[in-house]
């Protein structure tokens, strides 16, 4: 796998009990582009104490291209504010499942209540063990990426986390 390939599969979360074992890190984030013809962003990131300037770029079959450069805080601070709409802000929890980091965000702020896990795969067959708190999976579905809950925040679906699992699942 080329070390710019990123290879991700998103599934809704049903239950809490990942928040048992899992390490946190605050996130805040911004689009400073959105090419929805080439379905790629440009992103801005605060990781804890730690920004990133990101490139993505979909090339089908779970499959994207992705450049990510750690940027000085100071620049950071700038463009979400200068150059970024209003910022996603969440909580992301990591936790080991069958030799695999799942990635756990937990929304806040306009997508309050949105909860999505997250695993990196080398290849997009690759077998995973699913856990228990993972539901239906939404890897295919444009609205459970961050540049589109961005635009369109959690709070404007007009329905639950509960009801989006129940839509996914039927």
């Amino acid at each position: 796998m080329s070390d710019n390939l990123e290879i991700e599969r998103k599934f809704l979360v049903v239950a809490e009990g990942w928040k048992n074992t899992a390490s946190a890190k605050k996130i805040a984030q911004g689009y400073i582009s959105h090419d929805k013809e080439k379905s790629s962003v440009v992103r801005v990131r605060q990781k804890g104490d730690k920004c990133f300037l990101t490139i993505k770029a979909d090339k089908g079959e779970l499959t994207r291209l992705e450049f990510e450069y750690e940027i000085p805080h100071a620049d950071c601070a700038a463009m979400l504010e200068q150059l970024c709409g209003d910022a996603i802000e969440k909580t992301r929890y990591t936790v080991d499942v069958g030799g695999l980091t799942w990635e756990i965000d937990e929304f806040h702020g306009a997508n309050d209540g949105l909860i999505m896990a997250e695993v990196e795969l080398d290849h997009p067959d690759q077998p995973f063990e699913k856990p228990d708190w993972a539901g239906p999976e939404v890897s295919h579905d444009d609205r459970f990426f961050n540049s589109y809950i961005s635009e369109h925040p959690f709070s404007t679906w007009g329905v639950t986390q509960d009801d989006l699992v129940q839509e996914a699942s039927s």
